[in-house]
């Protein structure tokens, strides 16, 4: 498993953040304190408090699937 601090500040941001994340067949979760999201899913990743850092979960076991995917998300990387 693979995490990345992620931020979505805008609706566009959330828009291109699941465009990207649905190219991929292997789990991507969002993580905010308790509560878990399909990362694919735009109306889950609405249901989560935006204003704060989010932490992207990856679950695969393909090194390069997982690689490929940071390099893709890391224009939403966290500061």
């Amino acid at each position: 498993m693979a995490n990345l601090k992620i931020k979505l500040a805008t609706i566009d941001d959330v828009k291109n953040f699941v465009s990207i994340t649905t190219t991929f067949n292997c789990e991507v979760d969002v993580v905010s304190n308790r509560y878990v999201v399909d990362a694919k899913s735009i109306m889950g990743l609405f249901s989560l408090d935006l204003t704060k850092p989010l932490t992207l979960k990856i679950n695969s076991s393909d090194e390069a699937v997982k690689k490929q995917i940071m390099e893709r998300l890391n224009q939403f990387a966290a500061d």
